[in-house]
């Protein structure tokens, strides 16, 4: 028994050589210097902010060159597969305007060869295939061993603080000969497949990546699982061959991978492939008690990309403060060139982070204020709408039951025909609450009332005197003469010079109708608020403040 004879046995519904697949997937016909990249989640259910930081590096290189960026799903862990969550992925994806050129669900193609399946568990036949070369050459082979037999070598590794792992005198199965493997096979022995390493202890491997530089790590020694008993390849395994039959040139992934490079870099060269570019991101991260730490699943909701799309932020901005993070020259060009697409910037790993990146929730709002404001009101309109349809749906016939309405509503709140806009709204859960004063239906007023005097009969003067047919300017100097009625300055100029001659100024006794009317101290301009309202809502919540005041 040989290894050719071995390999035949291992495999024997495998009738192609990796030739075939060579031939099948060849090289892309792209420009020079185009890069293909891809991003590969897993079915887990969970697709987060690292993804998307991630993703829009890949489209970002791969679109500003030429090049694809495609769509892998990593499904090789079954254990771990959630129902729906492929569709998940490619919806929060699609949210958030990353648009593939071919893969996974992906319609259209980048050309005319197919390089898919895109999901890794359709593409058993092809890994295995490798698989079976590498035993022809002596380079893997079957390992028998349990799981107890594993926690056991395990157990002595620790208690001896050795390197944990499957390697050197712990590899056990590795020195089986053809015939005693063979003999295993035969009698029903399960088995998984494992590469046959060459790398020593205190080796070490260097190579250059795009993002962080030259790095050197220990070279891999382990004797890694490269097929699983099910026939169905590892992660290492899969990326490995995936990477270059769909002809990735840069792989863009989490710096949490970076342990993982040596055995990349073994199996390519065992393998006899090219090695794509790596680039390993920076960890994303947020403060705490004054000190940064890793953004973590269990603690941050704001990790997951859920979380973004729950709260109804409009996914530019999402995109915008990304690209802040993601090359540190991008803000200032953003900032000279207002309007333009952010896919206009000229992308590049070069000035990508490459250390621990300070996610700031707070610069986040402030972008997508910005953004939001610079929008026309229908596109405001329908976004809000949209987001009520899936998030608050029972509040739509209130929000949205008059359309002219909430029209006026969103001019007011966004400063439409202003000379300068307002920037009111943040995200759609931040916009929910802050309109809700505008429906009688579910107004809940604050009455957060500075102590003025004469209150309770300044709204009962003001409630007496209102017309609904009064202009702006009439409005004005009516409750100027309800100031001077009550002791408050209706002359700003009269107020500064002699304050402790007066109750307060018009300003404060205008406070007061805003409490009384909308229940807050700060809104838009109050004038408009009430011809929005109407002269019946408006009565009703005058009425409610008053019994509100004598409580």
């Amino acid at each position: 028994m040989d290894n050719e004879n071995l390999a035949e046995l291992l495999f024997p519904d495998i009738k192609n050589k990796p030739c075939y697949y060579e031939e099948k997937y060849p090289e892309r016909e792209l420009p020079e210097k185009a890069e293909v990249t891809r991003i590969g989640p897993s079915p887990t259910g969970f697709i987060h902010l690292g993804n998307l930081y991630s993703a829009m590096a890949g489209e970002r290189l791969a679109h500003r060159s030429g090049g694809v960026f495609y769509l892998r799903i990593e499904d090789t862990d079954n254990k771990r597969k959630v129902d729906g969550a492929v569709e998940s992925v490619i919806s929060s994806l699609d949210y958030f305007d990353i648009r593939f050129d071919e893969g996974a669900e992906v319609e259209r193609q980048a050309g005319s060869v197919s390089y898919g399946p895109f999901y890794q568990r359709q593409r058993a036949e092809i890994y295995q295939t490798y698989v079976k070369e590498l035993v022809r050459k002596g380079l893997a082979y079957p390992c028998f061993c349990s799981e107890e037999d594993l926690n056991s070598i395990r157990k002595v590794q620790t208690d001896e603080k050795l390197d944990i792992g499957y390697y050197g005198k712990w590899a056990k199965c590795r020195c089986l000969s053809c015939e005693e493997a063979a003999e295993k096979i035969k009698s029903g022995a399960p088995y998984s497949m494992r590469l046959r390493s060459a790398g020593q202890p205190g080796n070490t491997i260097k190579f250059r990546d795009e993002i962080m530089g030259e790095i050197s790590l220990p070279e891999n020694m382990m004797d890694v699982v490269i097929l699983k008993s099910d026939g169905i390849p590892t992660y290492h395994f899969a990326h490995a061959v995936d990477d270059h039959l769909m002809r990735t040139t840069t792989v863009i992934r989490g710096c949490e991978w970076l342990p993982s490079v040596p055995i990349h870099v073994e199996l390519f060269n065992v393998l006899g492939f090219r090695r794509p570019k790596y680039a390993h991101t920076a960890q994303l991260m947020k403060m705490e008690d004054n000190k940064k730490r890793k953004l973590s699943k269990r603690k941050d909701p704001e990790l997951s990309l859920g979380y973004y799309r729950e709260l109804g932020y409009h996914a530019e901005a999402v995109r915008v403060y990304l690209m802040t993070i993601l090359n540190s020259n991008f803000e200032e060009w953003y900032q000279k060139n207002p309007g333009v697409p952010i896919e206009e910037f000229n992308f590049s790993l070069k000035k990508m982070g490459v250390s621990g990146i300070l996610f700031d929730l707070q610069k986040l709002d402030d972008i997508s204020a910005d953004i939001i404001s610079s929008k026309e009101r229908e596109e405001v309109y329908e976004y809000f709408l949209n987001w009520m349809k899936t998030y608050k749906p029972e509040s739509v016939p209130v929000y949205f039951a008059d359309p002219e309405k909430m029209g006026r509503i969103m001019d007011l709140c966004m400063g439409v025909g202003q000379k300068r806009r307002r920037k009111d709204f943040i995200n759609c859960i931040q916009m929910f609450g802050f309109l809700s004063y505008f429906f009688d239906e579910i107004f809940e007023p604050e009455y957060d009332f500075e102590k003025y005097e004469s209150m309770t009969e300044i709204i009962r003067e003001f409630k007496d005197t209102y017309d609904y047919n009064d202009d702006s300017s009439a409005w004005f100097s009516k409750l100027k003469l309800i100031a001077d009625k009550f002791g408050y300055a209706s002359d700003m100029k009269a107020y500064k010079q002699n304050p402790e001659q007066y109750k307060g100024n018009v300003s404060h006794v205008a406070e007061i109708i805003r409490v009384a009317v909308t229940g807050r101290k700060n809104t838009p301009d109050l004038w408009t608020i009430m011809q929005i309202l109407g002269t019946e809502s408006c009565s009703k919540r005058l009425d409610m403040a008053i019994d509100h005041l004598a409580g």
